[in-house]
């Protein structure tokens, strides 16, 4: 089996190489795994939390706000351990972690705030899919800056105030399923 260093993994994950996945998953996993079953967490939720800690390694990639200073190991256990963590305290189990021989560094704030933005923005999409097909059309070209006039040419509206009355009914639905949606008082 191949080994990668910290760059190639980083750059693996950045380019969505399969390999590189495959091979994050098989070194790294049974760590996380180890660590959330001792902690009061299952197979799902070991699962669940090291697929949203490579989210955040991908994210951080992405808007080029990553500088790991330690093995790739010690970071993606150092993520999956604060998700974990907000996780349980959400779950208000207060029990002590079990001690573990894993190190770990100490992460900013701001991968807390990607992983809560993670479940808003999985919140959000939950409910834009489930918006009919029309809806979904009028609001991305909105989200594209796409003008209202334009917008009622390409849909076949007969104005550009209905395309805005479209727009806002769209809008006002998404936001009410998102608001009715019991995760989305618990991201406030």
């Amino acid at each position: 089996m191949a080994k990668y260093n910290v760059e190639e993994i980083l750059e693996g994950i950045r380019q969505n190489d399969i390999k590189i996945l495959q091979y994050v998953y098989r070194t790294f996993y049974s760590y996380i795994k180890y660590f959330i079953i001792s902690n009061s967490g299952n197979d799902d939720d070991a699962r669940d939390i090291f697929q949203e800690a490579l989210v955040v390694v991908y994210r951080k990639l992405a808007e080029d706000q990553l500088d790991i200073n330690c093995s790739f190991k010690t970071y993606i256990y150092s993520v999956s351990r604060l998700l974990w963590l907000k996780q349980l305290e959400k779950r208000k189990i207060k029990n002590e972690l079990s001690i573990d021989n894993e190190s770990y560094v100490e992460l900013e704030d701001d991968t807390k705030d990607l992983s809560e933005q993670n479940e808003k923005y999985g919140l959000y999409q939950k409910y834009f899919r489930r918006l009919s097909e029309d809806c979904r059309k009028v609001l991305e070209m909105s989200f594209e800056k796409i003008s209202l006039k334009h917008i009622a040419e390409i849909m076949g509206y007969k104005s550009e105030k209905y395309a805005k009355k479209r727009k806002f009914q769209c809008k006002e639905r998404l936001i009410n399923e998102i608001k009715n949606d019991p995760k989305f008082k618990e991201l406030l």
